[in-house]
């Protein structure tokens, strides 16, 4: 590990921990020079960053036997237990199995009717004049959307909203937990405390509309809790416990929120600030939908141009930070990486390579196509988000909804900036004005 170089900046003691305070995004975007594998501190914590795509997808494709999942998710098990997210290998094998055909074309196409309907009501909600924080309205919907997508009875909406704000605290506490010191974990500090509170109470909202969902007619139920309580085991017959169905939708909400609704705020953005783009969208938009109408998931898959949009989105404002431990030593790159080593990569900065994209890496731009050897906005390997296809069809039918009908643009003022999050979320003046669209 000696032989892997240092990042500049380190302080006695602290470590790295300043750079990253002072600007989190610019600290990981500089590592790339000083090589495709950098050491980073923090306390008594050390970190291998990888920051090379082609390094980051060798990473995320090593086994189970090899990797787990890091210190980021270790912290969230309080909120998703064995989800997914942190499962070890063996019942992330089993969960996958029973999970992954639920999200097929045949079960999308009936989640996405729930969210047409979200889609539809957010949209006759507007008003001529309105003005949005489009950051915040497009992350409350995706969670509401989400919500209703989940459980077929209409929740408390009290309950949603201690639902939405403990998403939103989590996000926040998640990335100052993961480059905390281990031994950090246990104090009574806000971070800890704010994390720990709001994991509760999501989980104890779930639990009470899991035990509220009738258990007969499940494979027609159309939403997703039905549908993980009907779900069997391929090879076995077996399907999941309640409290496995729990940590599974606790996953899903912590993933599929901030991914969905962040990308929609920073697609409106760019939209509205490329002006050229947002006409192929409306020209693509008229020739599949005719004039305005409910957005089928089949629709969704003849809109090739918005979903690269979509894409270019997702590059420029991905994920902001992802870890794995290694199991067992393994050479990367020529190193020798010790076993229990974290290794961490940010899709933000790995998207943002000049290397790989150009010297206009850090521009919008829709027609540089989508390479999957560069772009992996939801990883890779088995361990790749097995809800991708799922927030495609959401944010896809929620722009087709609403662009034809609705035309936001930049409020006096306009200069979002982005903040730090499980993702980049849109922050500063962002608001936005409604205005018809109207047609030649």
């Amino acid at each position: 590990m000696q032989e892997v170089p240092s990042a500049p900046g380190r302080w006695p003691l602290l470590g790295h921990a300043v750079p990253m305070a002072r600007d989190p995004l610019a600290f990981l975007l500089s590592l790339a020079e000083t090589g495709d594998l950098v050491r980073i501190g923090f306390g008594g914590l050390q970190v291998l960053v990888v920051t090379s795509v082609d390094v980051g997808r060798e990473v995320l494709t090593w086994s189970g036997r090899q990797v787990t999942k890091g210190r980021l998710f270790d912290n969230m098990l309080p909120l998703v237990g064995d989800g997914l997210a942190t499962a070890d290998r063996e019942t992330h094998r089993r969960h996958r199995r029973i999970i992954q055909p639920q999200f097929s074309e045949k079960h999308l196409a009936r989640y996405a009717e729930t969210m047409t309907q979200q889609a539809e009501r957010f949209t006759s909600s507007l008003r001529e004049g309105q003005r949005l924080d489009v950051g915040k309205e497009m992350s409350e919907y995706a969670i509401n959307t989400l919500v209703a997508t989940m459980f077929a009875r209409d929740p408390d909406p009290r309950a949603v909203q201690t639902v939405r704000e403990s998403v939103g605290v989590v996000l926040d506490t998640m990335l100052v937990r993961a480059v905390m010191p281990p031994w950090a974990d246990r104090l009574p500090i806000s971070p800890n405390r704010r994390f720990l509170a709001a994991s509760r109470r999501i989980r104890a909202h779930i639990e009470e509309l899991i035990e509220a969902t009738p258990r007969t007619g499940l494979e027609d139920g159309g939403d997703l809790v039905s549908t993980l309580l009907a779900a069997r085991d391929s090879e076995t017959g077996d399907g999941l416990t309640d409290a496995e169905v729990r940590d599974e939708l606790a996953t899903i909400l912590f993933a599929g929120t901030e991914t969905t609704g962040t990308t929609m705020a920073w697609a409106l953005h760019e939209m509205a600030t490329h002006p050229e783009v947002q006409e192929k969208v409306l020209a693509e938009l008229h020739s599949v939908l005719g004039e305005p109408r409910p957005v089928t998931y089949q629709d969704t898959l003849q809109l090739p141009y918005l979903r690269s949009v979509l894409e270019e989105t997702l590059r420029l404002h991905g994920v902001t930070l992802l870890m794995r431990r290694t199991l067992e030593p393994i050479q990367l790159r020529g190193v020798e990486i010790p076993a229990d080593t974290e290794i961490a990569f940010s899709l933000y900065a790995l998207h943002r390579d000049r290397r790989l994209f150009g010297d206009d890496a850090e521009e919008f731009n829709p027609e540089r196509g989508h390479d999957p050897r560069k772009n992996v906005p939801f990883g890779a390997g088995t361990r790749k988000c097995i809800g991708n296809d799922f927030s495609w069809t959401e944010a896809m039918i929620t722009l087709a909804t609403l662009l034809p009908r609705w035309e936001l643009t930049p409020a006096p003022g306009y200069a979002p900036r982005e903040a730090l999050s499980a993702m980049p979320r849109p922050a500063g003046k962002f608001t936005m004005q409604v205005r018809p669209r109207t047609r030649p």
